[in-house]
């Protein structure tokens, strides 16, 4: 083998050798960033949250985020999108878990009670948003109440005859009372567990929706 030969040899071993690092996937980085973007908004809120803040906890530079969020409240939308999507999704499958009604409130706050007590803290996004006053905010915040009132509505309706306002207003009732009870639990559970404290609450709701008879 000649030396020009054994030259190009060792070039190809070398260059099979080394590791072409591949850029990360484009929905990968924005899953990344967006994750990254939840734990700072959890921690410092919206307004103390500055994108430089974003980038550094996910190891990108500035430019980077940007090609991925034009500005700070549409990165924060689209992680509260996510978040409002999510909670209304686990109302969803406890409703449709069962037949049973008594098990179904169960089901509905237990999903509640593992949304807010989730390690993430991404319900502070949707209960406790520091950005409430803007109208784009707002609505998707009350869309929470709004979609899982209204398939409890559903529900309330079909067994017990009711007008819709009437169902609706128990709805929005049993919502709220998921929502702050978890709520107040997470900042102060004393001695009582998520189950513990979602299966009292949950018993709490189902003694009075029981009241209402079955409608034949």
């Amino acid at each position: 083998m000649s030396g020009a030969e054994r030259g190009r040899c060792e070039r190809r071993i070398r260059s099979g050798c080394q590791t072409t690092r591949r850029p990360t996937p484009r929905r990968a980085r924005r899953a990344q960033l967006l994750e990254s973007a939840l734990e700072v908004f959890v921690a410092n809120g919206y307004h103390n949250t500055g994108m430089d803040d974003i980038a550094d906890r996910a190891g990108v530079s500035k430019p980077v985020l940007y090609q991925h969020f034009p500005g700070k409240q549409e990165l924060y939308m689209a992680l509260l999108e996510t978040s409002c999507d999510a909670i209304i999704a686990s109302c969803r499958r406890a409703l449709e878990s069962t037949d049973d009604n008594k098990l179904r409130v169960a089901a509905a706050m237990t999903a509640f009670y593992e949304y807010v007590g989730s390690e993430s803290g991404a319900f502070r996004l949707v209960f406790e948003s520091d950005l409430t006053n803007e109208p784009a905010v707002r609505a998707l915040v009350d869309r929470v109440t709004v979609d899982c009132a209204e398939m409890i509505t559903d529900v309330i309706r079909e067994d017990t005859g009711l007008s819709v306002t009437a169902a609706n207003l128990l709805a929005v009732s049993l919502v709220g009372m998921a929502q702050v009870s978890a709520r107040f639990w997470t900042d102060d559970p004393g001695d009582l567990s998520r189950e513990e404290a979602a299966a009292l609450v949950a018993g709490l709701a189902w003694r009075g929706i029981a009241g209402y008879p079955k409608h034949d």
